[in-house]
C-alpha cells in the first residue's frame, strides 16, 4: 500500500501526517509526503479594483518562486523528521501547480491507495471549516481521502 500526504508547513497538515504515519506503521504501508509549490500574488492596489492591465501589472506583487520553493522544502523536512521519529520512512516531493490538480494527479500517477489531508492549509484564514483544497481533493480523487482535524 502507498499513502499520500500533501504538506504545506500547517499543523492540520501536519496531523494528517502523523496520522498516516501512524497507519502507514500498523499496515506496512509506505508513505509519500509532497508539498506543492504556488507562489502567492498579492494586490497592494487597496480596496478597489484595478481599471486596466497597467494597472493590474504595478499593483500585482508575486512572491519569488525560489522563496515559495524554500517554504515547501522546510515543509517536507519537517515530514521527513516525523517519519524519523517514527521509524516510518516518509518519502519526500515537491510539485508545481494549482494544488487540487497537482496532488491528484500525482496520486493517479504513483497508483497511490490513499490521500491524507489537512482539514485547512496555511490559508485557513480564506476558507470555511473544510478547507477549500481538501474538499476539491474530496471531490477530484479517484482513491479514499483522509481529512485529518
Amino acid at each position: 500500500m502507498k499513502y499520500l500526504v500533501a504538506v504545506d508547513g500547517s499543523e492540520p497538515s501536519m496531523d494528517a501526517l502523523r496520522y498516516a504515519v501512524e497507519q502507514a506503521a500498523a499496515t506496512g504501508a509506505e508513505v509519500l509526503a509532497v508539498s506543492v509549490v504556488v507562489p502567492e500574488q498579492f494586490f497592494t492596489g487597496g480596496d478597489d479594483p484595478p481599471m486596466s492591465y497597467t494597472e493590474t501589472a504595478d499593483e500585482l506583487v508575486s512572491e519569488d518562486v525560489e522563496d515559495a520553493e524554500t517554504e515547501a522544502q522546510a515543509a517536507l523536512d519537517e515530514a521527513a523528521e516525523v517519519g524519523e521519529q517514527t521509524g516510518v520512512e516518509v518519502e519526500t516531493g515537491m510539485l508545481y501547480g494549482e494544488p487540487v490538480e497537482a496532488i491528484t494527479e500525482y496520486a493517479d500517477d504513483q497508483d497511490v491507495d490513499a490521500i491524507y489531508l489537512g482539514h485547512r492549509g496555511l490559508s485557513e484564514e480564506y476558507e470555511g471549516l473544510v478547507g477549500s483544497t481538501a474538499k476539491d481533493v474530496v471531490g477530484r480523487a479517484t482513491v479514499p481521502v483522509t481529512v485529518v482535524r
